[in-house]
């Protein structure tokens, strides 16, 4: 009996944990004041970092983003990157997450002039226990698996850009299921300046 019960609440604990939703609508992203999960994700050299590992070492702006092949992304991480000292100076650091693959990571950060961090989630470990993965349309299942070395032909991150501190615990969030919306830089700093006060 108390095994059958303990399988039971395994299975719901795994599905409610690594679900995809069907759409960007549906998804159910962690709140504020709830905590990020520490799993690994890969950088530009291809090594597995944890997140906490990165995260622990000053407050951070955590990006998620489709992919460098998605032109919405690629105008909101160069306007991101435009505010990279002030942000800096402010004490944090950015890091934008996506499925691209460390090779396409490179490209970006080469093209858009980036001077923060990029790294790649392109299993969806972290994406989905985040609750932002959701289905990708079908058409998309060759360009996402070029961009992610044929790790991921079915997911997309809804957009959206946390902000945490050292504990990993969520001070505000920012997502959209429409991926042509994003904060604007004017008013992450103002979200900034007021986290400060």
């Amino acid at each position: 009996m108390k095994l059958n019960l303990f399988v039971f609440f395994l299975l719901i604990s795994t599905a409610l944990y690594g679900q995809i939703a069907e759409t960007p609508e549906d998804i159910s992203p962690l709140l504020v004041g709830e905590k990020v999960p520490n799993i690994k994700i890969t950088s530009t050299e291809g090594d597995k970092i944890s997140l906490f590992d990165i995260i622990e070492a000053q407050p951070t702006i955590l990006l998620f983003y489709r992919g460098g092949w998605c032109p919405f992304c690629n105008v909101h991480l160069a306007a991101v990157g435009e505010k990279s000292e002030e942000i800096n100076a402010l004490g944090y650091q950015i890091v934008a997450i996506s499925p691209d693959a460390p090779k396409k990571l490179n490209e970006s950060i080469k093209e858009q002039a980036l001077d923060y961090r990029l790294f790649s989630d392109a299993s969806g470990a972290l994406t989905q226990a985040m609750g932002l993965a959701h289905k990708a349309p079908d058409n998309y299942e060759s360009m996402l698996s070029s961009y992610s070395d044929g790790e991921n032909t079915s997911f997309l991150p809804a957009p959206a850009l946390f902000i945490l501190d050292t504990e990993g615990v969520i001070l505000f969030e920012y997502i959209s299921p429409n991926y042509k919306q994003r904060i604007s830089s004017k008013m992450l700093m103002a979200v900034l300046g007021a986290l400060e006060e």
